[in-house]
């Protein structure tokens, strides 16, 4: 294994592949990637490979989520710092059954009646940047919001309405 910070990987024949790094506080993790797609992912708590601290079993999805977190490139430094003066960026979904499918962004009074602002909306494998009043919502859709943690709370009720 190099040093610390690199990542060494390891052939696993008819199981997969096994990442092995080894952290600045000098922690070492294994992920082994299944052929399944699944992942387990390992942190010893010294040298020893069979000394393991903590072992999570993923399956492919749940590992999606933890790469989708961990990647810097999804989280702009400044939207995370807005935490800090109170605001919170969230994902919402819009169901299928909302009674907002259909329908134009501007006639759920989002921001008048709760403060949030969408952002954008993530629609299948494309994403629209600042939608106006009148982008017509469709079931599926993931809207990028802005505000406080309670309007948030409150937009995702509204949203959710059948």
């Amino acid at each position: 294994m190099g040093g610390v910070g690199r990542m060494g990987h390891t052939p696993l024949p008819g199981i997969g592949v096994r990442y092995d790094l080894v952290t600045r506080e000098r922690r070492r993790l294994s992920v082994i990637a299944h052929l399944d797609g699944s992942r387990t992912l390992n942190v010893y708590r010294g040298d020893d490979p069979d000394d393991t601290a903590v072992c999570l079993k993923l399956n492919a999805e749940e590992a999606d989520t933890v790469v989708d977190a961990l990647l810097p490139s999804h989280h702009s430094p400044n939207l995370l710092a807005t935490a800090e003066l109170g605001l919170v960026a969230e994902r919402i979904e819009l169901p299928s059954t909302s009674y907002w499918n259909g329908r134009v962004l501007g006639d759920t009074r989002m921001r008048t009646e709760t403060g949030v602002s969408v952002v954008a909306v993530l629609r299948r494998a494309e994403a629209i940047p600042s939608p106006g009043p009148d982008f017509r919502l469709a079931g599926g859709d993931t809207l990028i919001v802005i505000g406080t943690r309670e309007g948030v709370g409150v937009a995702a009720g509204v949203l959710g309405r059948e």
